[in-house]
């Protein structure tokens, strides 16, 4: 269990490195920075986006002489509030987004007043790429997906499944194992991952799609159970944990991506570095310049042509009054 606690700070050095390079090399071209870097995660604290960008944000500091505040902003179903104010900010490097594929791709997809799509951002780096993994609490009677799928058929509506919110990638990895298995799951959308998580801990939910880095330690302290990952693949991190295709949902292949951007028109971005590497299960990238480009290719097979979703049109997506001020 040690080697995972270690993983995402062991992972996310590489890619530091990297963009710190990057930044070292438009800072060497002119006065930046020349005020504190403000770094806007569109969730609240303790999701995946804001434990990765804290984690960078101390380093980034450090190389740059300058504060990295990260700024939780929140509001907007799927973070398009944080997403458009960092796309109408001054295209001069001292703004940056934590974007995922939640907030940069499905949101503008999803919602026609999100006022931005993937493309509007200058990409600045890609952080990271992580399988999502389908987690159970533990009183649940079941131990596989189709365990699962049996029970909810026998419970129609008695299962409940958390997300980050309305319109993220768990809700619409929710969305696509409920039609696809033909149950029926209460949908429950929490302010964040992190809050997702601890109503999965807390029993308020019964399973939870989220970031198998997320999930994993809590499966490893026997606080929860994996049915599956969502990788084409199994993980290195949890070799015996089956994919969602071995499981029976060949279309269920999705990978949670997050990158940094900045304002469109920054000069900071950098529209070159697309450098694919991998270490352990979560592959950490320098740059990305091209987040639309590989967002659509490797984020979301609900995001392709099999997104019944996007077929079934907006009303899987209406929002519980519990998060109904998210859509303001």
């Amino acid at each position: 269990m040690p080697h995972f606690r270690i993983a995402l700070p062991t992972l996310l050095a590489t890619v530091l490195v990297l963009f710190i390079a990057h930044l070292l090399v438009f800072q060497s071209a002119q006065a930046y920075p020349d005020r504190p870097i403000k770094l806007v995660v569109p969730s609240p604290a303790g999701g995946p986006p804001d434990q990765i960008a804290r984690l960078l944000s101390d380093k980034m500091a450090a190389a740059l002489g300058q504060p990295v505040i990260v700024e939780n902003r929140t509001g907007g179903a799927g973070g398009i509030i944080g997403a458009k104010s960092v796309a109408a900010a001054e295209p001069d490097g001292h703004t940056l987004f934590m974007g995922s594929t939640s907030s940069v791709l499905i949101a503008p997809l999803i919602y026609k007043n999100a006022g931005y799509t993937a493309a509007t951002f200058a990409p600045v780096a890609r952080v990271a790429e992580s399988s999502e993994m389908l987690a159970l609490h533990p009183s649940v009677p079941a131990n596989t997906v189709a365990e699962l799928v049996r029970l909810a058929k026998s419970r129609p509506g008695a299962l409940s499944y958390g997300s980050a919110g309305v319109g993220t990638l768990p809700h619409l990895e929710g969305e696509f194992l409920k039609t696809a298995a033909h149950i029926e799951m209460v949908h429950v959308p929490y302010r964040g991952g992190g809050q997702a998580l601890t109503g999965l801990l807390g029993g308020e939910v019964q399973l939870l799609f989220s970031t198998l880095v997320q999930i994993l330690p809590h499966v490893r302290d026997g606080r929860l159970k994996a049915l599956a990952v969502t990788g084409e693949r199994r993980s290195p991190l949890a070799p015996d944990v089956p994919t969602m295709v071995e499981s029976g949902f060949d279309q269920l292949i999705t990978t949670s991506v997050n990158v940094i951007v900045a304002p469109p028109g920054d000069a900071i971005g950098d529209p070159a570095a697309d450098q694919p590497g991998s270490r352990r299960g979560a592959r950490f990238n320098r740059g990305p310049a091209s987040f639309c480009a590989i967002g659509l290719r490797n984020a979301s097979s609900l995001a392709r042509g099999g997104c019944v979703l996007f077929g079934r049109g907006a009303t899987p997506l209406v929002a519980s009054d519990r998060d109904r001020s998210d859509l303001d």
